[in-house]
This record gives structure tokens, sequence and C-alpha cells, in this order.
């Protein structure tokens, strides 16, 4: 697996991860085109194809956009293709990102969650985060409340 920062040639392969993975933020791809920009920071993580069918031998397996705001890492939308899922894509986007806040002292890393989202309360509690606050409603489609989630940065563990 590779970690790189996301480009407008990844925009697809992020919108089709996305629609895949009801239980995250439905972005647009203008959205997307803002990170590619650079408005935002995000990163792909690239799986190398056994195969030679697979374009460049390479696909997306899952992305990551994030922000700085102060002094806090918000992680503001991130997901595995469900298929690829458990070998390690997540935790190594986490872990760029996590870099990424500590080249600015970032003291904090910060996201939200659905409430249900039992799989990501999990990968997250395992890496330091803890619920501190809910909002009430914040989802859409269907309407669901969000956790809060923060951990120091120092505490934040970004492997397996």
């Amino acid at each position: 697996m590779k970690i790189r920062t996301l480009e407008a040639r990844d925009i697809d392969s992020v919108v089709a991860i996305q629609s895949a993975c009801p239980e995250i933020a439905q972005w647009t791809m203008w959205d997307y085109d803002r990170v590619a920009r650079g408005e935002m920071s995000g990163w792909v993580c690239e799986k190398v194809a056994a195969d030679e069918e697979v374009a460049d031998g390479q696909w997306v397996a899952g992305f990551l956009v994030a922000r700085r705001i102060a002094n806090d890492l918000e992680i503001l939308n991130f997901a595995v293709s469900p298929e690829l899922r458990r070998c390690g894509a997540g935790a190594s986007l986490l872990g760029a990102a996590l870099e990424w806040g500590k080249s600015f002292r970032a003291e904090t890393a910060i996201l939200e969650v659905r409430e249900s989202n039992l799989v990501a309360l999990r990968f997250y509690d395992h890496r330091g985060f803890q619920v501190m606050g809910r909002r009430p409603r914040y989802y859409t489609a269907p309407v669901e409340d969000a956790l809060l989630l923060i951990a120091p940065l120092a505490g934040v563990a970004s492997g397996p």
C-alpha cells in the first residue's frame, strides 16, 4: 500500500468509494476538486495490484480529507473501500494525517462520526479517541446524531 496526496485524477475513485460507504458524509465532485487544488489536505491509499488488468497496476483503496483549524487537526471525510477494509489502509491514511498534524504542532485531532457507525467508533477507540460531545441531527439521509471524537495528538496511535 502506498499513501500519497489526493490529486484530481483520484476524484472519480474517491466518489466511487464514498458511494459504497453511505455512513460517511456524501460530498460532491466539486468538494474533492477543492481538496485536489489544496484548499484542504487529502490523501489516498493505493493498493498495488498483482495482476496487470488494473490500469497502472494500482487503484485507490481509500481516502482521508482533513484541515487545520487553529491548533487542531480536523478529519472531515474518511473511507476505505468496503472490500479492502482490515488490510491497514485506514490506519495508514490516519497515520499520514496525524503526521501532517504533528508537522504544524496540532494539539488535538477531532472528527464527527455517525453514532450508529460502530466499526468506525471501534477503530477510533483503539487509537485513543474519546467521545466528547454529540451534534443532534448532524447527518441526513438518514437523519442521525453525530458523535464528536477528540484525542490529544501526542496520544493518538496511528498503527493497526
